[in-house]
């Protein structure tokens, strides 16, 4: 953020962080294993599908529910222990354990076989972002971090390419049960090289009020944080929906592709894996930088931008959705997938800069329990129970008709942002208030 909200002392001081560009790195790169082990078995959605027999419900319990209501509630406990202890080693440490799970999930014989170890995936991960977030925080000034925030949020898009590229080409040379023990081992080579390579940073030095003055908050008093703030209020249900959108856009494309388009599972990993890591990097990244130069302006665009994105995104799904064959569909697939994913870095830019220093990874944590149970958890399975409903209704390319009924959500999402164009610049004047 900018103006009063983000003139901090120590932002003066932002260069002389040591190490400040290698953290940034190290925790994209595990971050990068947090998204792969997680796009890796929508890719591999089919295959797994015909192996064990699944229906689309179940693969929607897979890819959303069983991994996203795990990930959710283990989040916020995983912040707060962020908040008190060293959270660079509590990052390579749960990254070492997502990446044991996304294994186990190699020798599944089974729908419980497969959820159980995707629970250990959800509870793994959850020590990942918020923690990983809270430490860039205390890397770089409040005025930098849309664009730093931008810049570690595509690991998103870099884990959707490398899972479907690599998870696909592996699935398709080896067999799906071995890509998933490859992409576990990229895991535990990223969490060796955060653990030796990067420092903890000191907490709060960048913002209006250092981190030694104030002790880290009960969980009660946190989320009095998102009560007190309008912004936060609106911004916890705008981001939900969005999630939903673009979760479950994201983890139904690779089969809408092959089953409803017939696009080969080569295909899928030639051509999916690089436009949609490139899609969803443009948009996060782009997402960040816009709203990082827009902000200097106004800290308005914080909520118009993502709120017109996640607008245009529900016309422009749709006509990708009814293409006419894969390769127009995967052309047309190219807009929505850049502008459902423009929100996410500014969420968690203004989540931290309207945030107590001590208390950042927790109301991160807050913000992504909506993210997950709505989002990550809701989109996929509701996508996959719709299609079960209308296929056993007779209705034909069922798969096609429920990812079309996501578009409305996306419209209301749009205007949950739009209305925190009302207290955005407030909430930012009350959190220098607050620090002095």
């Amino acid at each position: 953020m900018t103006s009063s909200a983000t003139a901090a002392p120590g932002a003066a001081n932002a260069s002389v962080r040591p190490g400040r560009v290698l953290a940034l790195v190290l925790l994209t790169a595990v971050g990068t294993t947090n998204f792969m082990d997680r796009q890796i078995l929508s890719v591999l959605a089919e295959p797994i599908r015909q192996d064990l027999g699944l229906t689309d419900t179940q693969l929607g319990l897979l890819t959303g529910l069983a991994f996203a209501f795990f990930y959710a509630i283990m989040g916020v406990p995983a912040a707060m222990l962020a908040d008190r202890t060293n959270r660079v080693r509590l990052v390579g440490l749960c990254c070492v354990v997502w990446s044991l799970f996304t294994g186990a999930c190699a020798f599944a014989g089974s729908f419980l076989h497969l959820a159980l170890a995707r629970f250990g995936v959800g509870v793994g991960e959850a020590g990942g972002t918020a923690p990983s977030l809270s430490i860039l925080a205390d890397y770089y000034p409040p005025r930098m971090r849309p664009a730093i925030f931008g810049l570690f949020t595509a690991n998103g898009p870099l884990g959707v390419f490398v899972g479907a590229s690599f998870g696909g080409w592996a699935a398709a040379e080896y067999g799906w049960r071995t890509a998933f023990l490859l992409v576990a081992g990229v895991g535990a080579v990223a969490a060796a090289l955060l653990l030796l390579l990067v420092r903890e940073p000191a907490r709060g030095g960048l913002d209006p009020v250092a981190a030694e003055h104030v002790k880290p908050q009960p969980l009660g008093a946190t989320a009095r944080v998102f009560i007190s703030r309008p912004t936060l209020r609106w911004l916890v249900v705008s981001s939900a929906l969005a999630a939903f959108v673009s979760t479950g856009m994201l983890a139904w494309i690779p089969a809408y592709l092959m089953r409803v388009q017939g696009m080969p599972l080569t295909e899928v990993a030639k051509w999916f894996g690089p436009a949609a890591g490139l899609c969803f990097g443009i948009g996060i990244a782009g997402g960040g930088a816009l709203v990082n130069w827009a902000s200097r302006r106004s800290l308005k665009a914080y909520a118009w931008i993502p709120g017109l994105s996640m607008l245009f995104t529900a016309p422009t799904l749709a006509l990708a959705l009814v293409a006419p064959d894969w390769q127009t569909a995967l052309a047309l697939l190219v807009v929505p997938m850049i502008l459902s994913t423009i929100y996410v870095a500014p969420a968690l830019a203004l989540v931290q800069n309207l945030s107590p220093v001590a208390a950042r990874a927790t109301v991160t944590a807050l913000l992504m329990l909506a993210f997950n149970i709505v989002g990550q958890g809701g989109g996929p399975l509701a996508i996959g129970l719709l299609s079960d409903l209308l296929a056993a209704d007779g209705v034909a390319d069922s798969l096609r008709v429920a990812m079309l009924g996501v578009t409305p959500v996306a419209v209301i999402a749009a205007l949950c942002y739009l209305a925190q164009l009302r207290h955005v610049v407030g909430d930012a004047e009350a959190v220098v208030r607050d620090a002095a």
